[in-house]
């Protein structure tokens, strides 16, 4: 068995062994953009696991092709699971955008866990300190000690403004 499968099974470890370096490499590149931007710990994991999750996938619809599978049927399976995906996300898009949203946030967000900010929305202003930023929300805790949960995708959208860097850490509540 395993000679008529040798040259799958060489062409298996390469793809293997590629994506472990390609994870290894992005997985550093992820850690050393995060602790230059001061992000912390929990960020840095889930960002990870989408990574290894889309890795995966990569190297599974790989190793489909590797052992045989012809495009056209990869291309069939690939359109009906994205079909189904698509459908099934039109009706939680939210959550998606969520999560895309946190990913943004990622890289390019300019608060951190402790800052103290305020969000400029017209129907629900409000100024907090930032406790946690998860994939879908982020927890700020506003003055009077309640938590409040806000979207990552309202985030984007709303103009907010830095009132004070790490307001945790220095017991103040304002500037």
């Amino acid at each position: 068995m395993f000679l008529n499968l040798k040259s799958e099974l060489i062409s298996t470890s390469v793809v293997i062994l590629a994506l472990l370096i390609i994870r290894h490499i992005t997985n550093f590149t992820i850690t050393k953009i995060a602790r230059k931007n001061d992000i912390n710990e929990a960020r840095i994991r889930l960002i990870r696991r989408y990574v290894t999750i889309t890795l995966f996938l990569i190297g599974a619809l790989l190793e489909a092709y590797i052992f045989g599978t012809r495009l056209q049927d990869l291309a069939v399976i690939f359109s009906s699971v994205f079909a189904v995906i698509g459908i099934g996300l039109f009706a939680i898009w939210s959550i998606l955008s969520n999560v895309t949203s946190g990913i943004i946030m990622f890289f390019s967000f300019p608060y951190k866990v402790g800052d103290k900010i305020e969000i400029h929305d017209k129907d629900f202003p409000l100024q907090a300190i930032i406790e946690d930023i998860g994939a879908f929300q982020l927890h700020l805790r506003l003055d009077n000690g309640n938590l409040v949960t806000y979207p990552n995708n309202l985030m984007l959208q709303k103009a907010v403004t830095l009132i004070q860097k790490d307001a945790i850490d220095d017991g103040t509540d304002f500037i």
